[in-house]
């Protein structure tokens, strides 16, 4: 486990302090809890901002594909 200075806004550090003694779960526990959410929802727009690039890409050539498919169907003799 690696230990961290961590500089806070007044008004979130007493909302959190705040919130804490209600749920009575530690400091640590919660600062940890919170940091794991926050990075998953990071990864998950990452990815999603990655499969738009690709599905884009993928688009670009499926539709060169279903073109060439098409003058083959037509039989106009344009070469693939």
């Amino acid at each position: 486990m690696k230990s961290i200075l961590l500089k806070i806004d007044d008004e979130i550090f007493q909302e959190t302090e705040d919130l804490l003694l209600k749920i009575k779960k530690p400091r640590n526990r919660y600062i940890n809890e919170a940091l794991a959410t926050y990075n998953k929802s990071n990864r998950k727009e990452l990815l999603a901002a990655q499969l738009e690039t690709e599905s884009r890409l993928v688009a670009e050539d499926s539709m060169q594909v279903l073109e060439d498919f098409e003058h083959l169907a037509d039989g106009d003799g344009t070469e693939v």
